[in-house]
Parts: structure tokens; C-alpha cells; sequence
């Protein structure tokens, strides 16, 4: 049962420097999921302070990927991401800059920070010679104690100067974590790291600071890839006087080899998965098992249970394994309770190379109800109605080699073609009726002549139910098709 509680703000900060990948949508996922079981605020905020690597583009995906999933967010760009939605904007970083400005000025003025003038390169060979002696590869601490007659000369000199966080260099930094429980980091092990960048734009583990003290972020829901980032930023917390919230660091998501998850597993964005055909609450609901589930082991979820059930307590801290084929198989159950004529008014924008604007309404929707039980993907509809809907289909050459060219059927079909002709009423009952008594005037087992019709009447070996598939198409497209499977073994038989 949801907890309400006003209080809790979560939120989902991705880097714009790309696609919404799947272990992105998984942490935007769990942060929507605490935030409605509690109430709460989901904000979403944009870091794109990447310069370099930050687009348009790689935004508007996001957004469209978060609409898609449906993770509506109560804070954050509109959803045409140009205007604002919540007071405690702008939710772009790149828009932020006079607050992270104004946060480094006073951590300067406190003595928690200051200015450093060493090049990337000559930081690079810092790391290096430490690498070299056996020590932690990190900045040395060279421009932490320099006089004012130094810095002016530094400067003199011609030198950009970033700005670093004096990080104290005794002690320990602790914080207990959600789904993790008492970490301890040796802060002696940690560096001076840089802040604000010689452009003026701050660094990650300081802009997220001042965001989410500035926008009252309750707790930090996010991949165990940060959690070496959270000592520094509590560090940062602390000099300021603020006060850090709460952080649960989620396991990270493994291809099928045990690898972390990347391209080479196959689709990672969000967007390849609803192009391919699967449903958005599938992806959610697949996604909330990769890292947390429920006493019972619930496999199956509405939204609404997930909201009601999901706790942070409940989060695993080991790594959760990305399984296609599971996915594949969730999409396929969800499908089956969904009514036919919904599916295929969703499978519709996946018909690509022939136009389904050309086929009745009411024949499509037919078409689909025979083929619903074998529908996985939206993506398969085409597929698997196509010889159903149109006459220019093919036929599998597997399929008429093994059946179409087996000692007999030339004669079957020859004999079903007459038969079907003058069959009356054309309905299930009676086609049934016709192919089993013909099996019987022939002395053959029934499979040899419910396979040669089902080949001839579709080009392949599998499919709906035979004689709900001849009805639905019609006694006239039966013999026609029949008639054309006649002359594709003549064609075969005289070349």
C-alpha cells in the first residue's frame, strides 16, 4: 500500500549526450516508483554540462522515451522541453550557472576551495608517476597552498585556472545506504577534484550538489556507478552547511555473458525497443524485476501494483541479468489480454511495405483475432497476417518442398479444389467435415490433407487454425490459391 508523504522528492537527472538507455530507464523507472508510492515529487533535470557532447537531439529523445514508458514527471521541461513545468526551475544545468557560480564563490571564501592553474596534460602525468610509485593515480594537490604573489605569476603566465574542492585530508566520510546499508570511504584516498571547469561550467559531482540542495531532492536514487562520486558529494554538502539527502545506489544490469550490459547484447535504448514492437508497460514491468521484487516473486505487474508495492527495501545488491528472451515472453502474455482490435490498432504504424489503409477495418481485425495466441510483438502482426490480407504472399520454399512436393498431395489438392467448390454452407463445421471424410474416401492419415491445403492456402506450414483460416478467407480465395499452388508445382516440375 502506498505511504503518502509530501516530503519525498526524487529525481532523474540523465546526461543528454545520447539515447535513454536501459539501465537509464531503469534508475528513472525506480525513482518514479518511490516517488508515486510515497506521494512525493518526481522532478526531472537535464545535466548537460557536457559541452562537447550534449544535443537537441539526444533531449528530445530522452523526453520522447520518458512519454513513451509513460514516467510522467510533476517538475522538469515541458514535455517539448522549451518551457518549465514546476517553480523550482530552470531544469536545464546549462541554464543554472549563476547557482553553481555563486556556491564555488562561497566554498573560495570559506577556504574549501580553490584555484587550480595545472594543464590536463600536466595532471595526466601526476596520475601516471603516482601510478608508477605504487600511490592512489590522482592530483597531487600542487596548487592547494600557493601564495597570492604565486597564483598572480601563474596567472601572468597566461594560465586558465579551473577551481578544486580542498577535500580534507584526514577522517572518514559514512553514509548509510538505502540498498547498500554503512559505507565508509578514507577520504586521503580521495582527491582535490575540480569543480568548476576554466569555462566556468561546474563538473558533475558539484553541479548535482547545488540541484539538488536547490531543488530539495529527498533522496538519490541511481546506478552503483556513482557511489564512489557520494563521498565527495557529501563532502561538498557538509562544507556548504547543507544537508545531504538520502542515497540508494541500485545494482548494475548485466548482459547474458556477465558483462555489463552494452551494444554488443543487443538493443540497449529504450527507443529500439518500442520500434521493435514491444509494449511500454512490458519494458516497465521487466525493468522493475532487474534489481528488486516482492516476497512472493511476482512476475506480472499493472502500474498500479508496482506503485503499491515497490520499496527501496526491497532493491537487491547484487547485479540483475538482462534477459531477452524473458522480456520476449512478458511482451507475448500481456499481449494475450489485451482485445484483438486494440492490437491492431497499435500494430498498425509497424506495416511498412504494404499499405494496411487498403484492407476493411473489420477483415484486419479478423485477421489479427486468428493470429492473436502466436502475436509476441506488435512488429510480428505484419508478418503474420500478410498472406491473409493480400494475395502477394509467398511461399516458403521449405514448406513446399516438404509438403507441396510429397508423393500425393498434386492429387489432394486436384481433389480438395472439386470438393470445396461445391461445399455448402462454406463454414468451419463443414470444411472440417469435408477434409477428415476425404482423408477417409483416400485411406490417408487427415495430416495429409490438412497440410497440403494449409500450404497452399498460406505458403507456410504453421499458422492459425486451419479451418477458421479457410473460412475467413472465403471459398473463392481458397480455390484461387489452391489454383496457384497448382501451377507454382507445374512451374517447378517442368523447369
Amino acid at each position: 500500500m502506498s505511504v503518502s508523504n509530501p516530503n519525498i522528492r526524487a529525481r532523474f537527472a540523465p546526461s543528454p549526450t545520447g539515447y535513454l538507455h536501459i539501465g537509464g530507464a531503469r534508475t528513472a523507472l525506480f525513482n518514479w516508483l518511490f516517488a508515486r508510492h510515497h506521494k512525493g515529487t518526481f522532478i526531472l533535470r537535464i545535466e548537460d554540462t557536457d559541452e562537447v557532447r550534449s544535443t537537441d537531439e539526444s533531449v528530445n529523445g530522452i523526453l520522447e522515451s520518458m512519454k513513451w514508458l509513460g514516467l510522467d514527471w510533476d517538475e522538469g521541461p515541458t514535455d517539448d522541453g522549451r518551457g518549465v513545468k514546476g517553480d523550482q526551475g530552470p531544469y536545464f544545468q546549462m541554464q543554472r550557472l549563476d547557482k553553481y557560480q555563486a556556491a564555488c564563490d562561497e566554498l573560495i571564501k570559506k577556504g574549501m576551495s580553490y584555484p587550480c592553474y595545472c594543464t590536463p596534460e600536466e595532471v595526466e602525468k601526476m596520475r601516471e608517476l603516482a601510478l608508477l610509485a605504487k600511490r592512489p593515480p590522482k592530483y597531487d594537490g600542487r596548487c592547494r597552498n600557493l601564495t597570492p604573489e604565486e597564483r598572480k605569476a601563474k596567472e601572468a603566465e597566461g594560465r586558465k585556472k579551473s577551481v578544486r574542492f580542498k577535500t580534507p585530508q584526514t577522517g572518514n566520510t559514512r553514509f548509510v545506504d538505502l540498498v547498500r546499508d554503512a559505507m565508509d570511504f578514507e577520504n586521503a584516498l580521495l582527491e582535490d577534484f575540480v569543480i568548476l571547469k576554466t569555462s566556468g561550467v561546474p563538473t558533475y559531482n558539484f553541479a548535482c550538489v547545488v540541484d539538488d540542495h536547490h531543488m530539495d531532492i529527498s533522496h538519490v536514487i541511481r546506478g552503483d556507478d556513482h557511489l564512489s562520486n557520494t563521498p565527495r558529494q557529501i563532502l561538498v554538502y557538509e562544507a556548504l552547511g547543507w544537508k545531504p539527502p538520502e542515497f540508494a545506489h541500485l545494482a548494475m544490469i548485466l548482459g547474458s555473458d556477465g558483462s555489463r550490459l552494452s551494444k554488443r547484447h543487443g538493443a540497449t535504448s529504450v527507443t529500439d525497443y518500442r520500434d521493435g514492437g514491444y509494449l511500454p508497460e512490458v519494458l516497465l514491468n521487466y525493468l522493475a524485476l532487474l534489481g528488486w521484487g516482492t516476497e512472493d516473486s511476482q512476475q506480472l505487474f499493472t502500474q498500479q501494483e508496482m506503485i503499491e508495492k515497490f520499496l527501496l527495501e526491497r532493491c537487491s545488491k547484487s547485479p540483475a541479468t538482462f534477459d531477452p528472451t524473458k522480456l520476449l515472453w512478458m511482451d507475448g502474455e500481456y499481449i494475450r489480454k489485451i482485445p484483438a482490435d486494440k492490437i491492431a490498432a497499435m500494430a498498425k504504424p509497424f506495416f511498412k511495405v504494404k499499405d494496411i489503409s487498403t484492407v476493411p477495418l473489420k477483415i484486419y481485425e479478423q485477421a489479427v483475432a486468428l493470429e492473436h495466441e502466436k502475436i509476441k510483438l506488435l512488429s510480428d502482426v505484419p508478418k503474420l497476417t500478410d498472406f491473409l490480407l493480400w494475395e502477394e504472399y509467398e511461399y516458403r520454399e521449405e514448406a513446399v518442398a516438404k509438403v507441396l512436393r510429397a508423393e500425393g498431395a498434386a492429387a489432394i489438392l486436384e481433389e480438395l479444389s472439386k470438393r470445396l467448390a461445391v461445399l455448402d454452407p462454406f463454414d468451419i463445421a463443414g470444411i472440417e467435415a469435408l477434409c477428415k471424410t476425404l482423408a477417409k474416401d483416400k485411406g490417408v492419415k487427415n495430416g495429409a490433407i490438412f497440410h497440403p491445403l494449409r500450404v497452399a492456402v498460406s505458403g507456410r506450414t504453421e499458422g492459425p487454425s486451419l479451418w477458421h483460416m479457410v473460412e475467413f478467407l472465403g471459398k473463392q480465395r481458397v480455390l484461387n490459391r489452391i489454383k496457384r499452388a497448382q501451377a507454382l508445382l507445374e512451374t517447378k516440375i517442368s523447369s
